[in-house]
């Protein structure tokens, strides 16, 4: 499917915003994601088109970052966090649930086209660990049967809340926000005591002549 006319408009109108239009490149490349579930030809000739800049350089960011995909990723991208800190608490556990429980692998995506699956070794999250993400929300403190319930309510098409995050929609929608941050859901549950308590113990012993 190629890019729609509304969505190169759309790209015109994220590249505004810059001083220097090739800076609006990775928000234009999450819209083409939306648009074509994947980061096409056809999207990165766009993008090209658009910024004045030659596919190849528009080929060089979209195959550096690892939240660009070259295939479909289908309606909702799963990802299982199995860095240090993860990995110690059941990281590998709950990845070893979801790839028997789709019967998908890294970086591919089901038959039926419900999930795409990704090892991440790192979601920044730590303090909730293990975590698994869905479209790219947080589902923190997983195990590998709770990772499998929320496949399960997924493919049910239950409601699925992210523990710190809005309401679970789909892969596209997510790729859409990340062009378009303000999408009215930003007011959603984001932070929680655990990311907090730190900051509560540093508050409640002060370093020696630094400012409390």
């Amino acid at each position: 499917m190629p890019i729609s006319d509304q969505a190169r408009a759309q790209m015109r109108e994220i590249a505004a915003r810059y001083p220097s239009a090739r800076s609006a490149l990775l928000p234009m490349l999450h819209l083409a994601q939306s648009e074509e579930d994947a980061i096409t030809t056809d999207g990165i000739n766009t993008c090209a088109e658009v910024l004045g800049i030659t596919p190849a350089e528009v080929t060089a960011v979209a195959t550096f970052y690892t939240m660009y995909k070259r295939e479909r990723v289908g309606k909702h991208h799963i990802g299982v966090c199995i860095n240090t800190m993860c990995g110690l608490l059941g990281g590998d556990a709950v990845w070893d649930a979801v790839v028997d429980a789709t019967g998908a692998s890294h970086n591919t995506t089901t038959p039926d086209g419900e999930f795409f699956l990704e090892r991440i070794e790192c979601q920044a999250a730590c303090t909730h660990a293990p975590v698994m993400t869905v479209d790219w929300e947080f589902m923190d403190d997983v195990t590998p049967a709770s990772a499998v319930e929320i496949l399960d309510r997924l493919r049910r098409g239950e409601q699925v809340q992210a523990t710190r995050g809005p309401v679970i929609r789909d892969f596209e929608a997510t790729e859409r926000t990340l062009a378009f941050p303000d999408d009215g859901l930003a007011d959603a549950p984001s932070v929680d005591d655990k990311m907090l308590a730190g900051l509560k113990i540093a508050r409640e012993h002060p370093i020696e002549g630094e400012n409390a």
